[in-house]
C-alpha cells in the first residue's frame, strides 16, 4: 500500500474517535499493553513528559517541545488530533515522521492490528513510541488523548506530570461534573513522579492534592509560583494583529530573575498556559536538564516554526481580518469571545460548526447575539448538520444562514465582510482544519 491506502486502511479498519465518536473509546488499557508489548514495549525506552488537561494542553506540549530542543536535547512530540496531515501528531525534533514510517509500521504489524483489533488510538499512540523508541530521543513530550486514566497514553512512566486545567468536554465519557472529570485526569499521577497542575481551581484543587499525597508526590499549582503579563503593543491599524506578544514574566515563589520575552502564540489564554510551561522547565531544570533563559526566549518566540502548531488564535488573512481558534468547549469558546473582545471591528462575522455529541447548547448561549452567523457542518461523521445548528442557534437568538460546507460558509463570510470587519472560523476543531 502506499502512503493515502494505508490511511485509507487505518481509517477503514480501527475505529476513530473524530469521525465516530464515543464508540470508538476503549476505557481499557489492555489493548495498548498487548500492542506495545509485541512491539518490545517502547514506551519504557524514552524519557517522557505527560501532559493532559481539558484545555491548553496541545499549546503547552508544543511550548515545552519548542524549549526542549532548543535547549539542544532530541525531543519527541505526541499530540492529537491532527488538523491536515495524520503525521503531525508524531514529530522529532518538530519535524512530522515520514509517510514511509507510516507504511512500514503499518505493512510489519497489520497482523497485530487484525489480532488485537485496537482503535485508531491506540494504534497511534504504539506508533509514536515505536518511533520515539528507535529514534533514541532524548525526552518526549507526550499529549493525554481524552480523560487520563484510561487513555492509552497512560503507560509511560515519565519524568513529570501536567495537568493544564478542568473544564466540561467530553461529559458523556468522563462524567457530567469537574470533580468527575478531575478524578478522571488525575489519573495520570503516579507514585513519587512529580506533577504539576496549571490552574488552581478551588472547586477540584483538593482532588490532586489527595491523589498526589495517596501516591506519595510532590504537586505544585503553576497559578500560584509564577505571574504572566502581556506588554501590549500598539497596533499599524486597527484590523491588524501583532505577530507576537510580549511577556513580562515573575517568579513568585523563587528566586527567579524576571524575564522579558516574545511569545508567536497571540491568544490571551496562552498567558495561563506560559506559567504551566515555566514550571515545569523549573522541574525540568532541577531533574538536572540545562535550560537557560535564552534558550526559553528563543523557543517561545518561534513555537509554530519551531512545532508547526497552527489553529491557536491564528491569523489566516487580513483583508478582511480572518481568524481561527480551535476552541470548542464553554472554556475554550470563552477564552475565545474574550479575544474577539479585544480586537476593533465593526461587524462579527462567525462561521461555526460543531459535532453532534457536544454540550452545543451551553456553548451557543455564550455567542455574540449581534453576530451574522454562517452555519456549517465539519466534513466529519460527528458532524452536526447545518441546517440542525441554525436552527439551535435560532433558539437562543443567533441569526445567520447553513451552508452546505466549511469552505461555502467562509466564502460567503468573507465575501460580506466589509473593510474594518472581523471573520471567526471555529465552533470545532474539525472546521478550523478545513480553513488551515
Amino acid at each position: 500500500m502506499d502512503y493515502q491506502q494505508t490511511l485509507e486502511y487505518l481509517y477503514a479498519q480501527l475505529p476513530i474517535f473524530t469521525r465516530v465518536g464515543v464508540s470508538a473509546y476503549k476505557a481499557d488499557l489492555t489493548n495498548t499493553i498487548e500492542l506495545c508489548h509485541r512491539l518490545g514495549n517502547p514506551q519504557n525506552k524514552f524519557k517522557s513528559i505527560h501532559i493532559g488537561g481539558t484545555n491548553g494542553k496541545g499549546s503547552t506540549s508544543h511550548m515545552l517541545a519548542a524549549i526542549l530542543q532548543t535547549a539542544g536535547y532530541k525531543t519527541g512530540l505526541y499530540t492529537s488530533p491532527h488538523l491536515k496531515d495524520f503525521r503531525e501528531r508524531i514529530r522529532v525534533n518538530g519535524k512530522m515522521i515520514g509517510e514511509q514510517t507510516v507504511i512500514d509500521f503499518v505493512a510489519l504489524h497489520q497482523p497485530d492490528f487484525e489480532d488485537i483489533q485496537p482503535s485508531f488510538f491506540e494504534m497511534t499512540v504504539a506508533l509514536a513510541f515505536d518511533v520515539f523508541a528507535k529514534e533514541k530521543v532524548d525526552i518526549a513530550v507526550i499529549e493525554v488523548g481524552l480523560g487520563g486514566r484510561l487513555d492509552s497514553t497512560n503507560i509511560i512512566t515519565p519524568l513529570l506530570s501536567v495537568i493544564t486545567n478542568i473544564g466540561l468536554d467530553h461529559m458523556n465519557i468522563l462524567g457530567d461534573t469537574l470533580q468527575l472529570i478531575a478524578a478522571e485526569k488525575a489519573g495520570i499521577i503516579k507514585p513519587h513522579i512529580p506533577v504539576i497542575i496549571g490552574e488552581k481551581q478551588d472547586e477540584v484543587a483538593g482532588i490532586f492534592v489527595s491523589r498526589a499525597k495517596l501516591v506519595d508526590t510532590k504537586i505544585n499549582f503553576a497559578s500560584e509560583e509564577w505571574e504572566v503579563k502581556s506588554k501590549v503593543k500598539s497596533q499599524k491599524s486597527k484590523t491588524e494583529l501583532n505577530e507576537y506578544v510580549e511577556l513580562q514574566i515573575t517568579a513568585l515563589t523563587t528566586h527567579y530573575s524576571p524575564l522579558t520575552t516574545q511569545l508567536d502564540l497571540t491568544g490571551s489564554y496562552q498567558l495561563k498556559n506560559v506559567k504551566t510551561v515555566l514550571a515545569a522547565v523549573n522541574e525540568l531544570r532541577a531533574q538536572g536538564f540545562i535550560i537557560t533563559d535564552e534558550h526559553i526566549k528563543t523557543a517561545l518566540r518561534q513555537v509554530k516554526k519551531l512545532t508547526g502548531l497552527h489553529g491557536r488564535w491564528e491569523v489566516l488573512t487580513k483583508h478582511p481580518l480572518t481568524i481561527c481558534d480551535t476552541g470548542h468547549n464553554p472554556d475554550g469558546i470563552q477564552e475565545v469571545l474574550k479575544n474577539i473582545a479585544a480586537v476593533s471591528y465593526d461587524q462579527l462575522h462567525f462561521v461555526i460548526g460543531m459535532v453532534n455529541d457536544k454540550d452545543i447548547g451551553k456553548v451557543l448561549a455564550m455567542l455574540p447575539k449581534d453576530a451574522v452567523y454562517y452555519f456549517c457542518k465539519p466534513d466529519i461523521p460527528r458532524g452536526l448538520e447545518a441546517e440542525s445548528l441554525k436552527q439551535k442557534g435560532e433558539s437562543f437568538g443567533l441569526r445567520g444562514e447553513a451552508y452546505p460546507s466549511v469552505k461555502a460558509a467562509l466564502a460567503a463570510a468573507q465575501k460580506n465582510a466589509k473593510e474594518n470587519d472581523l471573520v471567526f472560523v471555529g465552533g470545532s476543531t474539525f472546521v478550523v482544519a478545513e480553513v488551515i
